[in-house]
């Protein structure tokens, strides 16, 4: 059948009340290609300064000095069971600790070695499934953690040799976990493929989402040696409670929404203006990371060899990540420029610990419909690791490097209770 495709300008499809009676209205169009209808918005959004959506800090877990419980070395991920109870990976203390929804101390879960329910390497962010059941990926061994409500180790398997590495973990309320499974940067493949699967607590595989092609941000060169181009376009994935499928690669601003049965649905866009690279900006992103190795104590030469084998893509990126949010909305995260940054902003960064730290604290937030609502501002430091209902948990960093957890409250009319 020929694909048919018209446009229908909108006229109304939120108009929202303004101080002095003033109403915005929205004015993008839709377009339907197909079946998959295409929402492409315009610059500005539809919230008023009056019911735009802010968030407020409304509890932070952390000390600088005191209990060593609530010391952090190196927060990885930071995930939440049914009672609300906050678990946060240490990869320095190669541990999990669990928090009551108050932010007291509890258990700690794991820890260093190779025995069972132990954590030699942790890596990647850990994720809760069906019936409180806790999974931490220990990347020695290619070994998966299992743990109990009670903290009690529930067993582990084995990421077979053949299979590709895991890139990120996501999980939804009821606990049905999907992950990115990567090509290796050495994959002989013509065109290397990506996948997003289900993965059961036995490591099977029971489903694959989607599959597209792997990043290019490390390659190898015919001398075999890595070469990694920072600001190379990625992709970007989340998914929701629905078990619908976020998607789109950062090259351009386009976001791809998929039904749990796979169907593209919907596509948002929004204007964006491709920015150019510029010797500021690899100065400054240059800078911040040499100056994080040398507080490490790396010695000169291995960071002159890494700094070899960096490249530069040719224009930022459209935007960094992607979130799903309360209410079925939909959370986009702008790009920082290091060139626009203050030497204040500059000055704190420390990318040696958190290289997100460097990613815009502005997100741009659609509704369940793919209009353009406008822009949620999050603090600054902040590195969202959890959306769940109108919380967002999280990492901060303060002057001086400690790390704290923190949740976020979304204030606004969000249409859904609170969480």
């Amino acid at each position: 059948m020929e694909s048919r495709k018209f446009a229908i300008v909108v006229l109304l499809a939120g108009t929202v009340a303004a101080c002095g009676g003033e109403t915005f209205r929205w004015t993008g169009t839709i377009t339907d290609s197909a079946g998959v209808t295409i929402v492409s918005n315009p610059a500005h959004g539809i919230w008023t300064e009056a019911d735009r959506w802010t968030v407020e800090e409304e509890l932070r877990i952390g000390v600088q000095e005191g209990d060593p419980e609530y010391q952090f070395g190196q927060v990885l991920g930071v995930t939440t069971d049914s009672r609300g109870r906050i678990f946060v990976l240490d990869g320095q203390a190669k541990q999990v600790r669990v928090f009551s929804p108050e932010g007291t101390y509890e258990q700690t879960v794991g820890g260093p070695g190779d025995g069972p329910g132990e954590l030699a390497n942790p890596g990647f962010d850990p994720v809760m499934s069906a019936g409180d059941t806790l999974v931490v990926h220990d990347r020695r061994g290619r070994r998966v953690n299992l743990y109990a409500p009670d903290g009690s180790s529930a067993g582990s398997y084995r990421v077979p040799q053949q299979e590709r590495l895991t890139w990120r973990y996501k999980a939804t309320r009821s606990g049905v976990i999907a992950e990115q499974v990567v090509s290796s940067p050495r994959a002989e493949a013509e065109n290397p493929m990506d996948a997003i699967v289900i993965r059961g607590t036995d490591g099977t595989i029971t489903d694959t989402l989607m599959r597209f092609p792997s990043s290019q941000r490390i390659a190898f060169s015919e001398e075999t040696r890595f070469v990694v181009t920072v600001y190379h376009p990625e992709p970007a994935w989340a998914l929701t409670d629905d078990m619908e499928l976020l998607f789109g690669v950062n090259d351009e601003y386009r976001i791809r929404i998929y039904s749990s049965a796979g169907v593209l649905e919907r596509i948002i866009t929004k204007p964006w203006e491709r920015r150019p690279v510029t010797d500021r900006d690899t100065d400054v992103l240059t800078n911040l990371v040499t100056a994080g190795w040398i507080r490490e104590g790396a010695p000169p030469e291995m960071i002159q060899q890494v700094l070899n084998r960096w490249r530069f893509h040719d224009f930022l990126p459209a935007f960094q990540t992607l979130e799903s949010g309360p209410a079925g909305t939909v959370w986009v995260q702008h790009v920082q420029p290091p060139s626009e940054m203050s030497e204040g902003e500059v000055s704190s960064l420390n990318l040696w610990w958190n290289e997100d730290e460097a990613s815009a604290p502005e997100w741009d937030v659609f509704d369940s419909e793919g209009h353009y609502l406008g822009v949620v501002t999050m603090p600054r430091m902040f590195t969202p690791k959890m959306f769940r209902g109108d919380k967002i948990y999280g990492v901060w960093r303060d002057e001086f490097d400690v790390q704290y957890v923190v949740r976020l409250r979304i204030v606004g009319d969000l249409g859904v209770e609170a969480t």
